[in-house]
């Protein structure tokens, strides 16, 4: 096992990225990376490689593309060329960091990801993920694009891998389809924060067109946590034991647990909690609210909402999509059975 350390005084290498292209791909690395801001924007494509840091709270890794940005090709950036870190190849482990795109919010500089998953096998914990619109993109794509070159980046033209992903303990903060792709993936324990976006209009007069009235519920939506789009015979996402909320400043019933990026998107939540941010419909339909969407499967099961007095009672599910499904205990266990298999 080769290990490697990254300071800005004491270490192998000044920066993350020479110390990454110092790996041979073949050769299982672990690269201690020691507390710094490291503004860099990392490919880092190896067998089995782990990057650890000190701690979540002073190993941060930094970057500020976003998807409308000019590239040096003379286009736009697009989504997939916008991640501060890519993990590619058979087996990515990351430990005790934050990583951020800075690049602001989507409405002014569209998509921009902190982190792009593209690991065989992934396995998070301890990390901070911070961005607003795609945060996190976990692989797949999926098969066909809806715009022209929507999916311009590293993995455009290659044939779709099904990856197998764990988050543990980790923080994620976005805003607009921030944890989404094909990805089998399980979150245990995990913080996911939305952003306030209402509020953050009102800072901004450049944005204020985009106050707009979304779907049926006439009311401003802060966000969409999930954007599946796997196929119906895997998993898809899992959230156990997870914390789902607003960060101040969201609104009653303002974020959506998810919706479709692709018709077959699956995405489960068990054992989780929530604030009032979260709307009663729980998840969204793709363009809107209430849109019918039948071959979906997004399920939860012994949800419940904390007040600021940290008092519980059950989700009330009695005003969600009908295609939204309120999971049986035994059903529950499936999935948890199932997604165990990813740690």
């Amino acid at each position: 096992m080769l290990e490697i350390s990254v300071g800005k005084e004491n270490g192998d290498y000044k920066t993350l990225q020479e110390a990454v292209d110092a790996v041979p791909y073949e050769e299982s690395a672990v690269i201690h990376i020691a507390a710094g801001v490291y503004e860099e924007r990392i490919f880092c494509e190896k067998k089995d490689i782990t990057l650890e840091g000190e701690s979540a709270e002073n190993t941060i890794i930094t970057w500020n593309d976003g998807a409308l940005d000019i590239h040096p090709d003379g286009n736009k950036r697009g989504t997939f060329r916008t991640a501060t870190l890519f993990v590619g190849g058979q087996k990515a482990v990351l430990k005790n960091l934050t990583i951020r795109n800075t690049a602001g919010d989507g409405r002014l500089v569209g998509q921009a990801l902190a982190l792009y998953a593209d690991s065989d096998r992934v396995y998070a914990e301890n990390v901070v993920l911070e961005g607003h619109q795609d945060t996190l993109f976990m692989s797949p794509l999926p098969v066909s694009e809806r715009q022209k070159n929507g999916f311009y980046g590293p993995r455009m033209l290659t044939a779709r891998k099904l990856t197998r992903q764990y988050y543990k303990n980790c923080r994620i903060v976005g805003d607009v389809d921030f944890i989404f792709g094909g990805a089998d993936v399980l979150f245990e324990g995990c913080d996911i924060i939305n952003r306030d976006r209402e509020h953050a209009l009102d800072e901004d007069p450049n944005a204020a067109q985009d106050k707009d009235q979304i779907g049926q519920t006439k009311d401003f939506v802060n966000g969409y946590i999930t954007a599946p789009c796997g196929s119906k015979d895997n998993l898809g996402m899992v959230f156990v034991d997870c914390f789902i909320h607003g960060e101040e400043g969201c609104g009653q019933g303002s974020v959506f647990l998810g919706r479709p990026w692709r018709e077959e998107a699956q995405a489960a939540f068990i054992n989780c909690r929530y604030d009032s941010s979260i709307s009663p419909y729980r998840f969204s339909g793709w363009g809107a609210v209430t849109k019918d969407e039948p071959d979906t499967s997004f399920a939860e099961y012994g949800g419940v909402v904390v007040d600021a007095a940290n008092v519980k009672c059950p989700v009330d599910m009695s005003h969600r999509n009908p295609w939204v499904k309120e999971l049986s205990s035994e059903e529950a266990e499936i999935i948890l059975n199932l997604s165990n298999e990813l740690k």
